[in-house]
């Protein structure tokens, strides 16, 4: 027997049968529904029939599971009543796969025999006799209750010789993978089509009579056509030869159209009307009367699974639960698409925009509906651009989507509503789905799981805080702090930050000035348009455009929209001062307490004064509220460095670090010197506005260039910087830490605590655990890469968004926020 690779398997025979028996033998045991064993699950009794009706319930819902994913099913059962059997086929269609009955013909009285040896089976003969004579009426109607195969097995013999094997479906040609060039509709076009066979580089075979009979690729590629090659145009057999040799050549594939299955159904005799151009087809084709595509014709399908699953070409598209699948209704939304029900102005159906809510890995390749151009919609391209109407014949280079046109010689045919871009219902607008729940996505890093809990959080943040998602392409990954370090009165030092890169096999690092403001993304376009967003894509400031205005300027100035062919810029950068942005956060979080504080210790002083004046031993108090107070004199310090006052753009500087994408390129994955050199050609164009980030190139495995570092960041700290940040002069690739911060023995005091230096508290904070940050900040630099790729690729903005959504809702993971 020869089964198809996806189907639904119903196994018939009377009780005794030895249908379990022949399912082991044959089949996986995940494969195998028993409904006996769902007994058992609903009743705990195997032969309890007062169970079955919910037994088969569960056994329907789990093949259903199946079927959805993909799933081979296999149902133990007798099923030898119309009624069992019909519940099956109805949910094979549901899923679109093909319903196969095996059929497990034994004489009654050996059935009978094999069920008396069981002792669990308690009923008499004419149970088993019924079973017989409804089995016997099932064998002359499987076919007509809608199974696609029927395997009838006759006796102990034949069933035991019984062997199976798999046949993948017509339309799942996965293990071709291209490379492919898809075109679109002919329409009897044979002088455009030849033209464009020509442009791709086709080699065209011709007949005695000059007729073009195949065309091949010199280096192998695949023409794959999406149907319509008939009606309408002006030699619709010479299309239908030329295509017919290139298939029977395997130089090419096909998939029906809508205007082939007409013209069979015409051919084979059937009533149907002559219009939109089969009239043309039918009259051309009574001038070759030994030419006849019925053949080719009849064994055209409806669409094809390409590259292992990650092409389709149907020729009106193909929604993602029908790829791969078999039914009536796929082939029928594979010819015709789907519509609202309503007619145009033009009489003519409205189409269901599919392609708009499409969310399948696969790309999907199709045409029938004809467009000026061809336009991407969510991985999805129609390449139907009206060469019959007087437009153009398009292929679709495949891998590299490049876009191949050749104008129609003439207008063969008028269309009855005129050609006009198609009018996407926001293709790329956001569907709470695509968001909410738990979500397991696929980023550089390997796949990161979003808790449902952590996307509701998300939501709340993006749905009312962030900018319009269209801009918010890209967050910035959160930064875990270098292994705590083991130097004398230091919590982290640049010799623990060197050696975590050391032991990762980083052969140089870039170690880079960590400016004390404001993280901000810049998204701004070479016309002057743009948003600035913070790190949780928040508007920077009510009003960005006079900083937009100057950073495009600033651009230009450098020559990076020219360099980079590209009219949009993608830029990490810091704001400065801290308070530009985060004055109310330091008023009431810090300087409160440093008031407080100036406050209360100062009066404790003096009380203790008074104390020792009269004599009471306070002195070790007394010493510990001197210290306190020097503690908070520091803490007061460093906030108020990163404070100055601003006015409008006036005191406002950026220091910018990344460029991280433009029009088609993730910059991402550039060496860091790279990013600083572009950097400081901004600074060199507004030095008004931008600030230079100042860095060092060192080896981290070598001890002066560890001994270097060190110095460096003690002057960059001794001067009141916030401390480095460390990070891998090229790509280290995804399991490497992206960036390592090396904070400040001062700065550190307005993160843990004004006194954290005093050695007891010092000894407690190097217990902190870092591997949940650690894995946190390998997490979400996974997805924003992965972000930034789907945006280079000029992916849908409800892709890209999704993975930066998910980048947020990491943030709401228990980390603690001081690392």
């Amino acid at each position: 027997m020869k089964l198809p690779e996806l189907c639904l398997v119903a196994l018939v025979g009377v009780t005794g049968s030895g249908k379990s028996t022949f399912a082991r033998r044959h089949f996986a045991p995940t494969q195998v529904l028993s409904s006996d064993a769902f007994r058992a699950m609903v009743a705990d009794d195997e032969n309890d029939q007062s169970a079955s009706g919910d037994a088969f319930a569960a056994l329907h819902y789990v093949a259903g599971k199946r079927l959805r994913a993909g799933r081979l099913t296999v149902v133990d059962a007798t099923n030898v009543q119309p009624h069992a059997r019909q519940a099956l086929v109805a949910l094979a269609r549901e899923h679109d796969v093909l319903p196969v009955a095996i059929v497990l013909d034994m004489p009654e009285d050996e059935c009978w025999a094999r069920t008396r040896t069981r002792p669990d089976r308690d009923f008499g003969r004419p149970v088993v006799a019924r079973q017989h004579r409804d089995l016997r009426r099932s064998l002359r109607s499987l076919s007509r209750e809608g199974f696609r195969q029927v395997h009838v097995l006759r006796g102990v013999s034949e069933i035991d010789a019984a062997t199976i094997e798999y046949e993948p479906l017509f339309n799942n040609r996965k293990e071709l993978t291209g490379p492919f060039d898809i075109i679109g509709d002919v329409h009897g076009c044979r002088a455009e089509l030849e033209t464009l066979l020509d442009r791709l580089g086709y080699a065209l075979s011709r007949d005695a009579s000059g007729r073009p009979v195949d065309a091949a690729h010199p280096s192998g590629r695949t023409a794959v056509f999406v149907g319509d090659l008939v009606d309408r145009g002006p030699d619709s057999p010479g299309v239908l030869r030329l295509v017919m040799g290139m298939v029977a050549a395997g130089h090419a594939l096909c998939v029906s159209g809508n205007h082939e299955a007409k013209l069979l159904r015409k051919l084979r005799g059937k009533n149907v009307s002559l219009t939109h151009g089969l009239a043309e087809t039918m009259a051309q084709l009574a001038e070759e009367p030994d030419f006849s595509p019925m053949s080719f014709l009849d064994g055209l399908i409806s669409h094809y699974v390409l590259d292992g699953g990650r092409l389709v070409v149907a020729h009106a598209g193909l929604k993602e639960a029908y790829h791969g699948r078999a039914s009536g209704r796929v082939r029928s939304f594979a010819l015709y698409g789907d519509t609202t029900g309503e007619t145009d102005e033009y009489g003519l159906p409205v189409r269901y925009p599919w392609a708009n809510e499409y969310r399948g890995r696969a790309m999907v390749v199709y045409g029938h509906t004809p467009t000026p151009s061809p336009e991407w919609i969510n991985n999805t391209i129609c390449v139907d651009t009206g060469c019959v109407f007087g437009g153009a014949l398009t292929a679709l280079r495949y891998p590299s989507r490049e876009l191949v046109s050749v104008p129609a010689e003439r207008t063969y045919y008028e269309p009855v509503r005129p050609l006009a871009p198609a009018a996407p219902d926001e293709p790329d607008a956001m569907d709470l789905a695509d968001v909410t729940g738990r979500r397991s996505l696929e980023t550089p890093a390997g796949r990161v799981t979003v808790a449902a809990e952590n996307a509701a959080a998300a939501l709340e943040v993006m749905s009312r805080f962030a900018v319009d998602p269209a801009w918010l392409v890209w967050l910035p990954p959160t930064m875990a702090p270098a292994s705590t370090s083991a130097q004398e009165g230091y919590l982290e030092h640049p010799v623990e930050a060197l050696a975590d890169y050391a032991r990762a096999g980083v052969p140089r690092v870039v170690c880079q000035e960590k400016h004390m403001g404001s993280r901000a993304v810049f998204n701004v376009r070479r016309d002057g348009a743009g948003v600035v967003y913070t790190r949780t894509g928040r508007p920077f400031f009510p009003d960005v455009a006079p900083l937009v205005e100057r950073v495009v300027a600033a651009i230009g100035g450098a020559g990076l929209w020219d360099e980079l062919g590209t009219d949009w810029l993608l830029l990490d950068a810091e704001v400065l001062p801290w308070s530009a942005k985060a004055e109310p956060l330091i008023r009431d979080q810090y300087a409160s307490v440093a008031a407080a504080a100036g406050a209360a210790l100062p009066a404790a002083r003096s009380a203790l004064a008074a104390a020792a004046g009269r004599g009471i031993a306070v002195g070790d108090l007394a010493e510990r509220f001197a210290a306190r107070e020097a503690a908070i004199g520091a803490f007061a310090e460093v906030y108020r460095r990163y404070c100055w006052p601003t006015d409008g753009l006036a005191g406002i500087r950026l220091a910018p670090f990344h460029v991280l994408a433009s029009a088609g390129a993730n910059h991402a994955r550039n060496g860091h010197e790279w990013h600083l050199s572009v950097m400081d050609r901004l600074v060199a164009a507004d030095p008004e506005l931008f600030t230079t980030t100042r860095r060092l190139l060192v080896d981290p495995g070598d001890p002066a260039g560890v001994a270097a570092a060190v110095d460096w960041w003690l002057e960059l700290t001794g001067a009141g910087g916030e401390g480095m940040v460390v990070k891998p002069a090229e790509d280290a690739g995804p399991r490497v830490q992206p960036a390592i911060k090396c904070r400040g023995r001062e700065y550190l005091r307005i993160i843990y605590s004004p006194d954290y230096t005093e050695p007891e508290r010092l000894a407690a904070l190097r217990g902190r655990n870092l591997g949940r940050k650690r894995g946190l900040a390998l997490r979400e630099q996974g997805l924003g890469l992965a972000a930034l790729d789907l945006l280079a690729a000029g992916a849908p903005a409800w892709r890209v968004h999704q993975l930066v959504f998910a980048v947020q809702a990491c943030e709401s993971e228990p980390v603690d926020p001081r690392l």
